[in-house]
């Protein structure tokens, strides 16, 4: 697997978070408003994407790899977000969190145990 697919995957996996979520909370489902919703966490994907390849010599398939892609993803997509004005409600924090960690290390898990 290149690094291209599991890099997507994360990008991918983390739009449909964004798309959930405006869905859960009745908001539009155009895709300038998931994209708006997910860019603050997808830069978040990003970072945590370089700094897992420059800390760790695990393939981005590791769960400590995406670990840190966890982390960096809500730490600076919430950062953002509160710059922006965007809500970072406790509860949000704690929604976002468990929901990426699922998410970016849920198909990491699967990966390794199928093979």
């Amino acid at each position: 697997m290149t690094r291209l697919v599991p890099a997507l995957l994360d990008v991918v996996l983390v739009v449909v978070f964004a798309a959930v979520g405006r869905r859960s909370h009745a908001e539009g489902l155009d895709v300038a408003g998931i994209l708006r919703t997910a860019l603050p966490f997808v830069v978040g994907t990003a970072a945590g994407w370089l700094l897992a390849s420059i800390v760790l010599d695990d393939g981005p398939r590791s769960l400590g790899y995406g670990a840190v892609v966890v982390a960096l993803t809500v730490v600076v997509g919430m950062g953002l977000r509160a710059i922006a004005g965007q809500g970072t409600a406790p509860s949000f924090v704690v929604v976002a969190t468990v929901v990426l960690t699922v998410l970016l290390l849920g198909w990491r898990l699967v990966a390794r145990l199928l093979g």
